[in-house]
């Protein structure tokens, strides 16, 4: 459990330093994103799910 709430923990300063090194291009980065088909949306959030296991594996072994 205390492995989850540090890879939560890790995601929340990667979003942080996004928007406080980059806010502009965020922003642009968000409204594309809304213009973005929502099947292309789903297959890069199955791949950017496959690629969180693959990385977690090859770690954790």
């Amino acid at each position: 459990m205390s492995d989850l709430v540090a890879a939560l923990g890790l995601v929340l300063v990667i979003e942080g330093l996004l928007w406080a090194a980059f806010p502009s291009l965020t922003t642009r980065i968000l409204q594309s994103v809304t213009e973005t088909p929502e099947p292309v949306l789903r297959i890069f959030g199955v791949a950017a799910i496959a690629l969180g296991v693959l990385i977690v594996w090859c770690v954790r072994g």
